[in-house]
């Protein structure tokens, strides 16, 4: 039975999916707040590649959308690229369900457009398949007022909801690991993001 809710994230356990942040998607966020949030994901990507954390991305239908945004394309790991997501659930697409499969994990930390389609379905289905699905929520956006409705889905439903912050020191726990990754992540922080 997967644990939906409670405990902390252990990065062992951990995979990053990056879900459809196409300029498709980012065009319908208020102005303001695009940048900001591309800043985020791709620093939190830079994290999970720095303590060795699979990361998985998509593009949904990026023969219409186009592809994921070149700032966080460029962060994947060497000789990967973004999945052509054809289905808001990913789980439901057997080549994605198969890399997540793949990747031995069993918690999947959730970034990425639209909160309340493509990433609550997407977190519904792994918490369905019996894994952990935890979302980010200030790496996530849809249009006002959408992003709270699928915030509000997502806890309703037992999916854990935490912030950048929290799972960056959940992944880093403790002070040793926290000196040793800080140099690699030679980037200014996010806007809006302290440590």
């Amino acid at each position: 039975m997967a644990q939906t809710a409670g405990g902390l994230i252990e990065r062992e356990r951990s995979c990053l999916i990056v879900i459809d942040v196409q300029q498709y998607f980012l065009d319908k966020l208020p102005l303001h707040e695009r940048g900001p949030l591309v800043q985020r994901m791709a620093w939190l990507m830079r994290v999970a590649r720095a303590l060795d954390i699979p990361i998985i991305a998509t593009a949904e239908d990026s023969g219409r959308n186009g592809p994921l945004v070149p700032e966080l394309a460029g962060l994947l790991p060497a000789g990967t690229s973004a999945y052509d997501k054809m289905i808001f659930g990913l789980m439901s697409q057997p080549d994605i369900r198969a890399a997540v499969d793949a990747t031995g994990r069993y918690c999947f930390v959730l970034v990425g457009l639209e909160t309340d389609v493509c990433v609550a379905h997407s977190a519904l289905g792994l918490a369905a398949a019996g894994h952990r699905a935890v979302v980010i929520d200030d790496a996530c956006a849809s249009p006002p007022p959408h992003h709270d409705h699928g915030l509000r889905r997502l806890r309703d439903a037992g999916i854990t909801v935490t912030s950048v912050k929290g799972i960056f020191y959940e992944w880093v726990r403790d002070l040793e690991t926290y000196h040793r990754l800080k140099p690699q992540l030679d980037v200014a922080l996010p806007e809006g993001l302290t440590l």
